[in-house]
């Protein structure tokens, strides 16, 4: 049995571990850790979680927990992973992986020194329909690609969220937009140079809006936008071009609430596909039981999320804004 703890009573847990910690019989959500006791006990009281700590330092150094669940704030995430590895504890840690590259450098050096595993939560890479995109790509189907694209939008009209706050590592880039760098580079299978950026900034420094150009050796170009503020409402979209076919997917963070893939010859018919599937969180923490019990593989590992981390600083870069925690 793989015992859990969770740094912080963060909204996003119950969906990303507590809930599918209940289907899976291999791992227990244990622990809870608050800085506010009162929080952290309603938490704990509503998910059923037996024990509750007043410090992260304790659930960190708890001899009762094996792996670590790192939901804080962005600028924390580096911070707490490394005292969790040094602690002797695996981590599943929520993207963004840091706060920027050298950060994200810093931790996989010490979990390369580890022997312990480390999965940044990119969830989606975890579903039957990432999957299926890659394999499309890898058919030949599409034949030679031109162009990676992806797009996440959604309004976060709470401006004292802590995603809006600077010194926490916010903007639609770090909190919305890492998914997008995420499945371009994940779809091309390789690393893009950032050609040209824009942001628009909801405070000096914090980006509401962005939208960044690439280019791939080979000469493939992407394409990411981003937002938790714009006139784009609502847009979770991937779309890959190749000289024979396109292919077009609807939601492809969330797909178990509804998603499509579609595929768009230059000459013949236009194929749709629904990929069915459990909740990507589900996926992703049978993914994360398994490689601490068995040496299953991580699709998400530290190298790769440097790789992201590092696109996402050259965008801020080009962009005319500093990356964060710089």
């Amino acid at each position: 049995m793989l015992r859990l703890g969770i740094l912080g009573a963060a909204r996003i847990a119950p969906a990303a571990v507590i809930r599918p910690a209940r289907t899976i019989d291999e791992v227990t959500v244990a622990a809870v850790a608050a800085r506010d006791r009162d929080r952290a006990e309603g938490f704990a009281r509503k998910h059923h979680i037996s024990t509750v700590h007043d410090r992260y330092e304790d659930l960190v150094g708890s001899p009762d927990i094996d792996a670590v669940y790192v939901p804080l704030p962005n600028g924390l995430h580096a911070e707490w992973t490394i005292a969790a590895l040094q602690a002797g504890k695996h981590v599943l840690c929520e993207k963004p992986f840091a706060a920027n590259a050298v950060e994200a450098s810093r931790v996989k050096a010490v979990a390369d020194n580890s022997g312990l595993v480390v999965m940044e939560a990119f969830h989606w890479r975890y579903h039957p329909l990432a999957t299926r995109m890659l394999d499309v790509i890898a058919s030949g189907e599409l034949g030679s690609i031109r162009h990676f694209e992806a797009a996440l939008c959604f309004p976060l009209p709470k401006w004292s969220d802590i995603r809006w706050q600077l010194d926490l590592a916010g903007g639609s880039l770090m909190d919305a937009g890492c998914y997008p760098v995420h499945i371009v580079r994940t779809l091309a299978g390789s690393e893009p140079s950032v050609k040209s950026a824009r942001m628009k900034e909801r405070t000096p420094g914090v980006d509401r809006w962005a939208r960044a150009d690439f280019e791939f050796t080979g000469g493939a170009t992407g394409r990411i936008t981003t937002a938790m503020w714009s006139t784009a409402i609502v847009r979770m979209s991937a779309r890959v071009v190749g000289d024979k076919a396109t292919m077009t997917v609807f939601n492809p963070v969330m797909p178990q609430v509804f998603n499509r893939l579609t595929v768009r010859p230059s000459n013949g018919s236009v194929r749709r596909e629904r990929i069915r599937g459990d909740a990507t969180y589900r996926y992703q923490l049978e993914a994360f039981v398994e490689a601490v019990l068995r040496g299953g593989p991580v699709l998400t590992p530290p190298s790769d999320s440097v790789a992201n981390m590092t696109v996402i600083d050259e965008i801020y870069h080009a962009a005319g804004l500093q990356p964060r925690g710089t």
